[in-house]
């Protein structure tokens, strides 16, 4: 994984606020090479050992609710590139179309085997495909949807300096982002103004203070809140 030139930056990032991470990221261009190595042996190792459960989740929510498997949604990832991310399908048929996109605590939209493995996190394990694929890597700033970008101050651009994670120090700690929500009386505007900013603080202060070996920390930071 390499940093685009300066000059070849989409101009929605070309800002002195977006300059400093990106200088800092800059130095450590070896380590975000080990980054991408690491995605896509561990990514393709997983889905292989993963296989089998991925299939009896499959059938479990074919069985349970109609609707496909797999829930696809536009997302922003490095550059501010749409890309579809893949989930197991949480939620009854278009939810989207009666909701908010940001599901919190409780959501009446929620299906039985859905609650069980949005709990469990295990939703998430289509997303292997996605990191393959270049879209995601496991550690790196959640990918919001193109509504939430908009909304993106021109310092928090700098999170697209790299492609969108599975994990973060912010996902960890805000795991129970639905439970923070369920009592918003406006869902779309807490979590623009009031839970977004929270989660960019961390996702900032990672991309200052990036190596590789923070990497390997969440991701077993974030095994552990899991199991836990």
């Amino acid at each position: 994984m390499t940093l685009r030139e300066w000059d070849e930056m989409p101009d929605f990032m070309r800002h002195d606020e977006v300059r400093e991470y990106y200088d800092i990221l800059k130095k450590h261009e070896t380590e975000l090479k080990f980054k991408r190595l690491m995605d896509v042996v561990l990514a393709a190792s997983l889905l292989f050992v993963l296989l089998p459960v991925m299939l009896l989740i499959a059938a479990a929510i074919k069985l349970d609710s109609k609707g496909p498997v797999i829930f696809k949604q536009v997302r922003v990832t490095q550059y501010g590139k749409k890309f579809y991310i893949w989930k197991f399908r949480t939620m009854v048929q278009n939810a989207e179309s009666f909701g908010s996109q940001v599901t919190v605590s409780e959501d009446a939209r929620l299906t039985r085997v859905g609650k069980v493995i949005r709990n469990c996190r295990i939703d998430e394990f289509p997303q292997l495909i996605n990191v393959l694929r270049g879209e995601m890597s496991f550690v790196g700033t959640r990918p919001e949807v193109v509504k939430y970008v908009k909304s993106y101050t021109k310092e928090m651009r700098a999170t697209l300096l790299l492609p969108a994670g599975i994990t973060s120090r912010a996902s960890i700690y805000y795991k129970d982002e639905g439970e923070m929500l369920k009592d918003a009386k406006d869902v779309d505007w807490s979590y623009t103004h009031v839970v977004l900013p929270e989660k960019m603080s961390y996702n900032l202060e990672d991309l200052r203070q990036y190596s590789f070996g923070r990497d390997i920390v969440t991701m077993l930071k974030t095994v552990l809140a899991v199991l836990r």
